[in-house]
C-alpha cells in the first residue's frame, strides 16, 4: 500500500514538472517571436535615395556657340523716317514737273483717294468727280486754286510738249475737253474715272484717241477762277 502511494505521488511530481517545464519552454517561445513590433509579412523599404547636391552636377567644359542665321532681314533698317520720305520724294521729283516736297504730297494724296468711287460734282472725301479728284489732290499738295471744271482748268492753265507731257503732275485732257487726269508717267494717268472711280488707266488703247492736250499748273501762283461750274 505504502509503495503504490510513492508510486503515485512520484508520477505527479514528474508530471508536474514536465509541465512546467513545457509551460516555461512556450513561454520563451512566445517572448522571442513577439520582440519585434513589424509583422513577418510587411513589404521591405525601399532602399533611401542618395541626395544630389549642387556639386554632383556635371561642369559643363565646352563654350556654348550660337549659330548666326542664314537668312537675312526682308526689311533693312534705314537711318530714318525723314531719310527714307526724302528719298522718296528724290526720286519721284526726277520725272515731276513739281519739287520733290510737293511731288511727295501729291503722289501720296493720289494714292491715298486710289479706288474710292466715282460721283458727279463731289470733290470727296468719299467720292469724286474727274474736275472734283484734281482739285482735292492738288490742294492737299500745297498747289492752290479754285473748285472749277476741266473745260476751266484747260483756260487757265500752261500748254506743255514733248517729253514735258509725261512728267508726273502734268494735267492731260480727254474726251474734248470733258474728262481731266494726272499724268503718271509716259505710259498712263490718275483720274476718277465714270465706271471705275479713282484709278489708274493706261494711255494706249481706248484713252490714246481721246486726248485733246496736255497742261501744266503753276504751283507758285494761285490760279483765279473763270468759270464754277
Amino acid at each position: 500500500m505504502k509503495l503504490k502511494k510513492a508510486i503515485c505521488l512520484s508520477a505527479c511530481a514528474a508530471s508536474f514538472i514536465f509541465s512546467f517545464t513545457a509551460g516555461t519552454n512556450a513561454q520563451r517561445d512566445r517572448v522571442v517571436r513577439t520582440t519585434s513590433s513589424q509583422p513577418t509579412n510587411q513589404p521591405s523599404q525601399p532602399p533611401a535615395r542618395p541626395q544630389t547636391t549642387s556639386s554632383s552636377r556635371p561642369t559643363l567644359v565646352s563654350p556654348i556657340i550660337l549659330a548666326r542665321s542664314p537668312f537675312k532681314p526682308l526689311v533693312e533698317k534705314t537711318t530714318s523716317v525723314k531719310s527714307t520720305a526724302t528719298a522718296a520724294a528724290s526720286t519721284l521729283g526726277r520725272r515731276s514737273v513739281f519739287s520733290s516736297s510737293t511731288t511727295l504730297l501729291l503722289d501720296q494724296a493720289i494714292k491715298s483717294r486710289y479706288g474710292l468711287p466715282y460721283r458727279l460734282g463731289s470733290t470727296g472725301p468719299n467720292a469724286y468727280d474727274c474736275s472734283g479728284f484734281v482739285w482735292s489732290t492738288f490742294q492737299e499738295a500745297g498747289i492752290k486754286f479754285s473748285r472749277q471744271s476741266a473745260r476751266s482748268l484747260w483756260a487757265v492753265s500752261t500748254p506743255v510738249d514733248g517729253d514735258e507731257r509725261y512728267k508726273f503732275g502734268t494735267l492731260v485732257f480727254l474726251n474734248g475737253l470733258g474728262h481731266v487726269g494726272v499724268v503718271a508717267d509716259e505710259n498712263g494717268f490718275y483720274h476718277a474715272s465714270s465706271s471705275k472711280g479713282v484709278t489708274y488707266s493706261p494711255f494706249k488703247g481706248y484713252w490714246e484717241r481721246r486726248i485733246v492736250g496736255f497742261r501744266r499748273m503753276n504751283a507758285d501762283k494761285p490760279v483765279i477762277d473763270i468759270d464754277e461750274r
